[in-house]
């Protein structure tokens, strides 16, 4: 029997907001972060998806005959529905094997004089292996746009993720570290794409006025729940039905509706970012040295093993992603965690082909490697309010299953 704490820890850590952002006063977001992690000035979307097809719309009016986009097969189900809405064509890629990087060997395969853009994953604010997509994708011709929306204020090599490739995105949605309730932004190192990305947003994208009342309200709810005591109702209360009843899927949030909403963002809401973006650096930090801790406590488990990042990079840790040694194992440890209120989870649940509301949107290729990842991994969510008592309920139970107790 599991031991039961008070409250509810959320799945990832996002920065909880204070009174204090709620104040007048700021400057554009996309100015401040550009500030804080050494980019050029973000542009601000109303969602990571929306940043997306931006990004998408403005490399298609540059290289009109080109028409497929190539995705990691284990990723968000919105990467696909963004495509889609373009009508561009969607490709799967197979990962490595035992990663969520893209398979270099799948990725050359896929890659001819159609394909207009690549977009490898920062995973779960891992880095990912953007060098090798950016060498295949150049020998056709293609962009890369880097997919950093669980990574905003990573690093590698010393410089911001989301400048390997042509184009960053990143996401400001709940529990993406600095949040918005939704948002996204969109950077790129050239400056006459800059403001080609520009243009396309001024034509593209409404006032949306609804929908940003909307977000307002939901932000304000997100400030006032995002708290163990009340989390428990907001966030685990839901997840334990929708387990209830067999629905993973609605569990972890991986069903979308196909519409994708398109508005600007307030100043009002990107006040409140701008104020609390003064403490994410440090809220960051704290997080890669909380994750550091609990890394060299679970690396010591047999079979267990935590996603990290290569010498040089240095991500961000919203949640840590442990590879277990088969699903069955995996599957066990869910079965005794994901309902305990630790702030264990799963990434998505499926690769790409094999969510069913999906289907005849995204083609279904093999993608052993993508199936196997989505099989045999779950998370733990790094949140500040994770502490020793809660972890040690997590690793015995990891350590019953992995010896074969569980």
């Amino acid at each position: 029997m599991i031991r039961r704490f008070p409250g509810e820890l959320p799945p990832s850590a996002g920065l909880p907001l204070q009174w204090r952002d709620f104040l007048p006063g700021g400057q554009p977001l996309g100015e401040a972060l550009a500030q804080l992690f050494g980019t050029p000035v973000m542009q601000l979307e109303c969602s990571g998806t929306s940043a997306l097809r931006i990004a998408l719309m403005t490399l298609q009016q540059q290289q009109p005959q080109r028409r497929a986009v190539i995705v990691p097969a284990y990723t968000c189900p919105l990467v696909a529905i963004a495509v889609h809405s373009l009508g561009l064509e969607l490709r799967l890629c197979d990962l490595r094997a035992g990663h969520f990087d893209l398979d270099p060997d799948a990725l050359a395969a896929l890659c001819d004089a159609r394909t207009l853009a690549v977009v490898p994953t920062h995973l779960g604010g891992r880095v990912a292996d953007v060098a090798s997509a950016r060498t295949i994708a150049s020998r056709h011709g293609a962009f890369v746009i880097e997919d950093a929306a669980q990574a905003l204020g990573a690093f590698s090599q010393q410089q911001s993720v989301g400048l390997y490739g042509d184009i960053g995105i990143f996401s400001l949605a709940a529990g993406k570290g600095l949040s918005l309730f939704e948002g996204g932004l969109v950077v790129a190192r050239d400056p006459e794409l800059r403001e080609a990305l520009k243009r396309t947003s001024r034509r593209e994208i409404p006032p949306g006025r609804g929908w940003e009342l909307r977000r307002c309200v939901e932000l304000l709810a997100l400030a006032i729940c995002y708290r163990p005591h009340l989390l428990r109702a907001a966030y685990g209360r839901p997840l334990r039905q929708a387990l209830a009843a067999g629905e993973p899927e609605q569990a972890v949030g991986d069903v979308f509706p196909l519409h994708i909403p398109q508005h600007r963002v307030s100043r009002w809401r990107q006040n409140v970012g701008w104020h609390a973006a003064a403490r994410l650096p440090s809220f960051l930090e704290q997080g890669r040295q909380r994750a550091r801790y609990w890394k060299s406590r679970l690396q010591q488990l047999p079979g267990l093993r935590v996603l990290d990042d290569l010498p040089g990079d240095e991500g961000v840790w919203p949640v840590l992603m442990l590879r277990l040694p088969t699903a069955s194992r995996r599957d066990a440890a869910l079965r005794q965690l994901w309902a305990s209120g630790l702030g264990v989870s799963r990434m998505f649940i499926h690769a790409l082909p094999d969510y069913a509301y999906l289907r005849g949107l995204v083609p279904a290729p093999d993608v052993p490697n993508a199936r196997d990842f989505a099989a045999r991994t779950l998370t733990l969510g790094n949140s500040p309010w994770l502490d020793e008592a809660r972890f040690e309920t997590i690793i015995g139970q990891l350590e019953s299953v992995l010896r074969g107790g569980g």
